[in-house]
């Protein structure tokens, strides 16, 4: 799925079941610059990620339903710490470590695109 950032685009694996979002981007040794997972939620919640199994370093956009990043977490391989949503979520975006920061895409702005998502309810 394409989605947008600003003026960047984004190639996004969407992970809308509980069996893909259980499984994110364990075991991958490198991902693609500007490529990333889309989580779909079935609710909107404060959702958490962890890093159990994930080889590469990655960060996590928690966004509400229209695509508004609520806030972004840095999130080290294989690690079991929780990495949660500031505010109730319906998706979370994936990409490589530092994605987000590099464009200068903070808080607030939006990700477009998102609300064309398969919705798993």
């Amino acid at each position: 799925m394409e989605l947008t950032a600003g003026f960047h685009r984004i190639e996004a694996e969407i992970a809308a079941d509980q069996a893909s979002r259980m499984q994110g981007l364990m075991h991958r040794q490198s991902l693609p610059v500007n490529q990333g997972m889309l989580f779909v939620f079935t609710r909107k919640d404060r959702h958490c990620m962890w890093m159990r199994n994930t080889l590469i370093p990655l960060s996590v956009a928690f966004l509400d339903d229209d695509g508004k990043i609520l806030n972004i977490e840095n999130m080290q391989p294989n690690t079991e710490s929780n990495h949660c949503a500031s505010a109730p979520a319906q998706f979370a975006l994936e990409m490589n470590h530092g994605w987000f920061a590099q464009k200068g895409l903070k808080p607030g702005q939006k990700i477009g695109g998102v609300e064309k998502s398969p919705r798993p309810y």
